[in-house]
């Protein structure tokens, strides 16, 4: 089976091991990255395309007679045509739940970052704010405990549950909220009562139709002044002009976020504003650690020696 790993820079920063993948093909492939004027030359006689972000669209694939599948090296599947994938037979398998500890932890570390001040004092420290300090210590800005905290989760899946668990070790009383296009159930609490009553709220629900703009200027009202939101899910659930504003009339206390909705902001986006109070971002980055990276190559690894076996797994096509 002859096989190329389209992207994988975007994965490995010369800190993962590649031998199992390398060990299931005869022959396989590395580029560090493909452009979009690159796919079909490399992909044409190939047996497995192994893609992280390159877009394999139908016009691709109907060029690529002897491809047989295409492992995504991430759980998104929007690069890939599915329905032409399905027309001509190709199985498409993804990688799934290998980043759930990393994004979890990831979630709480900007959680206490706002419930601390943490970027605020480390910048007050650095300006030279605590030498002129007229005590031994600065408290110029709020600090709350996450204990006796609610924390409203919308997007209760596994990473859903994870960050749950992480809260619960920490205190906090956690709900879960019913996203407004699902049906409601004793187990939920309604969208809006849940804006009105958590401390702190974390997304962690796929980006739809359904769910885009989900937070917006209406649900910012509704939300404590003292309220803190925390987006590891993705960029576009939240309205970012209305974030923005929401940060700096202070209708919220603070916001961290590890998403934009479009990623890289190459073009700017109305959240780097330096005029931004308490906003934290990231870049994309909390899935990133090198266990969880590992994990995803392990995935690949898995996923082809299952379709090898007549038996695909993780099969999105």
């Amino acid at each position: 089976m002859k096989a190329v790993f389209l992207d994988y820079q975007s994965l490995d920063k010369d800190d993962l091991d590649f031998s199992q993948l390398k060990a299931v093909f005869d022959d396989l492939v590395l580029y560090p990255s493909t452009s979009s004027e690159q796919v079909l030359e490399r992909i044409q006689a190939v047996d497995v395309v192994i893609t992280n972000k390159v877009v394999l669209d139908a016009e691709i694939i109907q060029q690529c007679p002897n491809l047989k599948l295409i492992l995504i090296s991430a759980t998104g599947t929007n690069n890939v045509d599915l329905k032409q994938a399905q027309q001509q037979g190709i199985v498409v398998s993804n990688c799934q739940g290998y980043g759930t500890s990393a994004v979890a932890q990831h979630t709480l570390s900007l959680m206490l970052a706002l419930a601390n001040s943490l970027l605020q004092y480390d910048r007050a420290v650095k300006q030279g704010q605590w030498n002129k300090s007229s005590s031994f210590c600065l408290l110029d800005f709020p600090i709350v405990e996450l204990s006796g905290k609610t924390l409203g989760i919308l997007g209760y899946g596994e990473l859903g549950k994870a960050v749950a668990k992480l809260a619960e070790a920490f205190g906090m009383k956690v709900l879960v909220g019913a996203l407004p296009h699902r049906p409601i159930d004793s187990t939920r609490t309604p969208f809006t009562e849940l804006l009105s009553q958590v401390d702190f709220l974390s997304l962690h629900c796929p980006l739809t139709d359904a769910t885009r703009d989900l937070i917006a200027a209406k649900e910012f009202a509704v939300m404590k002044k003292t309220a803190f939101l925390v987006n590891c899910a993705r960029g576009g659930i939240v309205n970012e002009q209305a974030l923005a504003d929401a940060l700096r009339q202070g209708q919220i206390a603070g916001a961290a976020t590890d998403v934009l909705s479009v990623e890289p902001p190459k073009q700017g986006n109305v959240l780097l504003s330096d005029d931004i109070p308490n906003l934290i971002i990231t870049p994309h980055s909390a899935w990133g650690s090198v266990e969880a990276r590992q994990r995803m190559l392990n995935q690949l690894v898995e996923n082809m020696q299952a379709f090898q076996q007549g038996q695909p797994i993780r099969r999105v096509s």
